[in-house]
């Protein structure tokens, strides 16, 4: 069974980070939010509380992917964490699954990691994703090796049914999508 965590910071997007974590579940994928702060409650961009399983303490480095859902300021809260950008890192270097959506991908892109990547992110805010090639809007999840990114909440269904596509397999996906009437 495949190991995921999301990274939740204090105004995050909660449809982008709630919409992973739901489709994931359904599809069996082990799937654990994590607060970046030590405090577990988390305030989303819209003010909804969520309460993380853990927090940034905790040893994340068994996981096959993270997740970075976007929002602001949480997409800020993200990129000023160092513990997150150590986390990236890690499994950039392991060669495990990195993605993100709306704002999400700029961490990305502004730590170095998208150089020659095909990549997407909240229009408007390609100038974060740095040396990154974009491949047009009309693409809404762009997966590029190990690194999967998209656009924004109203693209969150179909981001989290390319994770789970890539976790698990077609059918599974398949099988969400028919589940929730996508």
């Amino acid at each position: 069974m495949s190991k995921v965590y999301i990274f939740l910071a204090d105004g995050f997007e909660e449809i982008e980070g709630l919409t992973c974590v739901d489709l994931l579940r359904r599809a069996g994928i082990d799937i654990t939010m994590v607060s970046i702060t030590e405090n577990v409650e988390i305030t989303g961009a819209r003010g909804i509380k969520v309460l993380a399983d853990t927090t940034i303490s905790a040893d994340i480095s068994d996981g096959d992917m993270l997740i970075l859902p976007g929002g602001m300021p949480g997409t800020t809260n993200l990129k000023n964490c160092e513990a997150v950008k150590n986390a990236i890192n890690a499994y950039n270097e392991a060669g495990k699954y990195l993605a993100a959506i709306c704002a999400a991908p700029t961490v990305f892109g502004e730590m170095g990691l998208l150089r020659g990547k095909k990549a997407t992110c909240y229009p408007g805010l390609e100038a974060g994703l740095i040396d990154a090639m974009l491949p047009g809007e009309d693409k809404k999840v762009i997966v590029d090796d190990k690194f999967i990114t998209s656009r924004g909440l109203g693209t969150a269904i179909e981001f989290a049914l390319k994770l789970i596509e890539i976790l698990i397999d077609t059918k599974k996906a398949d099988e969400i999508t028919k589940s929730i009437v996508y």
